[in-house]
């Protein structure tokens, strides 16, 4: 029988309601959720690790390196076939993210955490780990990176985004949908996707901001954020990757700071590309030096230039991380 190391981060699947304030807080520990589990020992052997019981606004880039970095000594014991990670959903697509690209095993890596806390009907903690162990235990979850399972569906750490602020189905993949299942404690894969690059990182740069774009907006924001020493930038332009003309001036400043300019879309589907050439324009902005995110969406443009920042200062490097 496989063995699972089974990681307690903190998360939503933690919390009860305090009656006091009449809201969900951290409470139970992890021998209290898995004992809600029941049945797994069925089909795993477990032990359990708690990292911490925060929420998961609380996380933080170093926190998630530092989780990296207790999951890959985990993974080089012998006996361990693959780690199950609880966490708090509004962050869980970027911590995932991290980990796939700082955790180089080919043992499955699974996250997970629960839209509903544990004084709600429909608590959907138990069944979201249960699902997550049986894919941790699967030979066809090796080498696929970072794994997301919630509501019984597989996504990759690269693609999965949290679409919705309260239904069970809140991670979806935007262009592509889910990777796989978890059916009847199986799991079947529709598709494959190659794992991506690793960085190996001891420090990361986590002195990147992220900027929405909205219609009208200028070159205050990018200005600042050079005067104050940021290190990246992403812009979560419109549609294909265009800005608003007043916007051009502080990315070409940045750009010539050595300060990498990452464009991505605010729509929740589709890539950017260099299709416009008006003032503001993807092509324009492409032609000065922007880096294009393909798909990603900004949260995890900024995960990625952190990382390629944290081993890398060279533009056409860190060009070469996200537009190959």
């Amino acid at each position: 029988m496989k063995k699972v190391a089974v990681v307690f981060n903190g998360g939503t699947i933690s919390m009860k309601v305090d009656e006091r304030i009449k809201a969900a807080v951290p409470s139970l520990t992890g021998e209290e959720i898995m004992s809600m589990v029941t049945g797994i020992e069925e089909f795993a052997k477990l032990e359990t690790y708690t990292f911490s019981s925060l929420p998961s606004p609380h996380m933080t880039p170093n926190m998630m390196l530092q989780l990296a970095k207790f999951i890959e000594d985990l993974l080089k014991k012998e006996d361990i076939d693959g780690v199950v990670v609880t966490h708090g959903t509004d962050t869980l697509e970027e911590t995932a993210y991290l980990l796939d690209l700082a955790i180089a095993s080919k043992k499955p890596v699974v996250i997970t955490g629960s839209m509903r806390s544990s004084s709600e009907l429909g608590y959907d903690g138990p069944s979201n780990l249960a699902a997550s162990i049986c894919t941790a235990i699967s030979e066809e979850a090796r080498g696929r990176g970072v794994l997301v399972c919630l509501n019984g569906e597989l996504h990759t750490a690269a693609e999965v985004t949290k679409a919705n602020s309260m239904s069970l189905n809140a991670f979806r993949t935007p262009n592509f949908g889910p990777i796989g299942i978890v059916d009847d404690n199986k799991v079947m894969f529709y598709r494959d996707k190659i794992k991506g690059r690793t960085f190996e990182v001891d420090e990361i740069e986590d002195r990147v901001a992220l900027i929405k774009c909205a219609a009208g907006m200028d070159s205050k924001l990018i200005k600042f954020l050079i005067e104050s020493g940021e290190k990246g930038i992403v812009i979560e332009a419109l549609g294909r990757g265009n800005v608003p003309p007043a916007m051009v001036s502080g990315i070409e400043l940045a750009i010539k700071n050595n300060i990498p300019v990452v464009v991505v879309s605010r729509c929740f589907e589709g890539r950017v590309h260099e299709s416009y050439g008006y003032l503001g324009g993807g092509q324009q902005l492409h032609e000065m030096g922007v880096i294009f995110g393909d798909t990603l969406p900004g949260q995890k443009a900024r995960i990625l230039l952190m990382m390629c920042l944290s081993i890398t200062k060279r533009i056409e490097t860190i060009r070469g991380y996200f537009e190959k």
